[in-house]
């Protein structure tokens, strides 16, 4: 048995077992079977999920008492699953809009999303196939012998390749497509699936992913590399990826590599969007991978935190909480007020749509697959690159970096933090090295199961928040943004009423006193506008930064030892070669250089700003003790006259020395 790999026959009867068992108050839940399918069956299947979703509205004046009863939770727990829920969301859009007044329509459809919420459970805990015992090195992971002489080196393997990338303008899809141009140089064409946007062209919008920062290396030294990308134009929400029927037959024709990294990652986004994206779009792709002539690898990129119901997460596929069909049948046509009443219920124990639609994902993919060779890596929390292609890049302020930027101009003090939690965060150079390399491993080493690789830190390299925030802080002061409006200083807390005091005191107090400020001074105010977004921002960030979390990485770990040291460093993907403190100082100098757009050669000027700000703010400190101090003693004589003999016996001890 494969050292922890998801079996796809095994997950079947998990899912199966799991939803047996389940208890008999949880809305009962009855996934299709995880078996894989060809393409064709595939497409029998969505004949029959849509099938089905029809004989439900048919039968909607029959079941609607039930199903209505349903969603307040006293409907018998035999009920079907499938059809349990469609039943249940069609009834709660007949009664909303059959009530007798608005007032009762909005009553009734918000308590019948409360029931489906109340009544909905996850499936049972056990995952799709059990670890081994042990924790050393199992088939297919061997380590590398110089003397296997079957060994392909990754580059070579993907010489005269051509690979499709979806998500390809996003963060990690840039760091992906530079990485291949610059250590696989013979790889053949780069497929790119661009979006139209705003009137631009997907030509245009190639050019300007080209001359991004990111690439000027290969733009100086290899500039022939970036002919090989070829834009695509499609749109991952679209029906056949909006690829046009000719493109369609270029990439079936030549490409043998997928990346699927395309996914709606905003937290606060809507359930009907987050479906289309990250499980419709899923679903589309593989659709796609199926008519492809020589595919030989599909590398699919979820969320280590798509599992992060549970405390210990493994390398598998957990059953999912609901049956992936009946949310794609619900968002097609239960209306999106109402949608949007029963996503809280509908996401459970899970934060925000994203790890909820992106673990339904994972389980679609394992039952659309079929015979596709298929991998699945989950990354953390991916910040900022450790090296590759050079240290420091990022291009935008999702996570952390938006946070410590905050920190970093002085306007964000506190946030509610378990600081000895581990953080666990991933360079996103180490996630890209590790695609590439399970892309290659997938190809070269056929199997049967679907591998899953947990991309974490917090098992081999971890560091806590309180050491984190640590470095950032010693990092901002020695390396400060241009225009900090104030010095840097933060706490993390677990006390909620203390660290909402001290968000009006230091947070919104401060930025309506700015704001202010500028209308006087006939400027335009923005702080409170910034203050709001930081505040959304920390909102979505505290469910992580309050949870810890175990990700088991064994797969990784016996990918990494099946590597030619050679391929170790051109890929690196040891987690164990991070130095936290000097990364998170290139994190700071990364995010001021690529999103504040400050040269170094500001630097001096902001140091010296920073000693300003630093000497300000023990000034402010001190006049704000004295002025405490005064109000109080003018409050109270007690306290008075105690200060007044304190006083008088501290000049009574000056007096006793000689030399005063």
């Amino acid at each position: 048995m494969s050292h922890a790999v998801a079996n796809k026959t095994e997950t079947e009867n998990c899912i199966s077992s799991s939803s047996s068992n389940n208890n008999s108050n949880s809305l009962k839940q009855t996934p299709q079977p995880a078996q894989q399918q060809p393409h064709s069956s595939s497409s029998s299947s969505n004949s029959n999920s849509n099938s089905n979703s029809s004989n439900c509205l048919k039968n909607s004046n029959n079941n609607s008492d039930a199903a209505f009863s349903l969603l307040n939770g006293t409907h018998s727990s035999h009920q079907p699953r499938s059809n349990g829920l469609t039943a249940a969301a069609h009834a709660a859009v007949s009664y909303a809009s059959a009530g007798s007044g608005s007032g009762a329509g909005s009553a009734g459809s918000g308590s019948g999303a409360a029931a489906v919420g109340h009544n909905a459970a996850l499936l049972g805990g056990a995952p799709a196939t059990a670890l081994p015992s042990n924790g050393g090195l199992q088939s297919p992971y061997e380590s590398y012998r110089v003397d296997d002489t079957s060994y392909v080196p990754i580059g070579q393997f993907y010489a005269g390749r051509s690979v499709f990338i979806t998500g390809g303008t996003g963060f990690m899809g840039k760091v992906l497509v530079e990485k291949l141009l610059r250590s696989c140089p013979d790889i053949r064409n780069i497929y790119l699936l661009i979006r139209p946007k705003r009137g631009q062209e997907v030509s245009a919008r190639l050019t300007e992913l080209l001359n991004a920062p990111l690439f000027e290396s290969l733009r100086r030294e290899k500039p022939k590399e970036l002919s090989k990308v070829i834009p695509i134009s499609g749109d991952i929400t679209s029906e056949e990826l909006g690829i046009s029927e000719s493109d369609q037959t270029l990439l079936c024709r030549n490409v043998s590599v997928v990346f699927h990294s395309a996914a709606t990652v905003k937290f606060d986004e809507k359930l009907k969007l987050s479906v289309t994206i990250n499980m419709l779009g899923t679903k589309r792709l593989v659709e796609l991978c199926h008519r492809m002539m020589s595919l030989d690898a599909l590398i699919h990129v979820s969320t280590a935190y798509c599992n992060c119901d549970r405390t210990d997460v493994s390398e598998v596929i957990y059953a999912p909480p609901y049956n992936p069909d009946d949310i794609i049948s619900l968002i097609n046509w239960l209306p999106e007020d109402i949608l949007d009443q029963l996503t809280p219920r509908l996401i459970g124990k899970r934060p925000n749509t994203y790890t909820f639609t992106k673990a339904l994902a994972e389980h679609m993919l394992l039952k659309e697959a079929g015979n596709l060779p298929v991998a699945i890596v989950r990354p953390s929390i991916v910040t900022a690159s450790l090296n590759e292609p050079f240290a420091g890049w990022v291009d935008n302020f999702n996570g952390p970096t938006g946070l410590v930027s905050a920190l970093a101009k002085g306007l964000f003090r506190t946030m509610m933090c378990e600081k000895n939690y581990v953080a666990d965060m991933v360079p996103v150079d180490i996630v890209i090295n590790l695609m590439i390399a399970a892309a290659w491993r997938t190809a070269t080493r056929k199997s049967n199961n679907l591998l899953i690789y947990n991309c974490c830190t917090g098992q081999r390299n971890p560091i806590i928040w309180s050491e984190f925030v640590k470095y950032a802080m010693s990092s901002v002061r020695k390396h400060p943004l241009e225009g900090c409006l104030w010095y840097p200083t933060g706490d993390l807390r677990m006390n909620r009423p203390m660290n909402t005091l001290n968000c009006i005191l230091k947070h919104f107090l401060p930025a309506h006193i700015l704001d202010a400020v500028a209308r006087i001074m006939g400027k335009k105010p923005f702080v409170v506008n910034v203050q709001n977004k930081i505040a959304k921002a920390v909102e979505c960030l505290e469910y992580f930064a309050t949870r810890q979390w175990r990700f088991k990485d064994d797969n990784v770990n016996g990918l990494l030892h099946t590597l030619s040291p050679k391929d170790r460093e051109i890929f690196v993907f040891d987690v164990r070669n991070i130095n936290w403190d000097k990364y998170v100082e290139r994190y700071v100098l990364g995010f001021r250089e690529f999103l504040f757009k400050q040269r170094p050669e500001s630097l001096p000027a902001s140091r010296k700003r920073m000693v300003r700000l630093y000497y300000l703010h023990q000034l402010i400190k001190v006049v704000a003790v004295l002025l405490i101090w005064r109000f109080l003693m003018s409050r109270s004589k007690r306290l008075n006259d105690l200060w007044s003999a304190f006083l008088e016996n501290v000049l009574k001890i000056a007096r006793l020395i000689p030399f005063l």
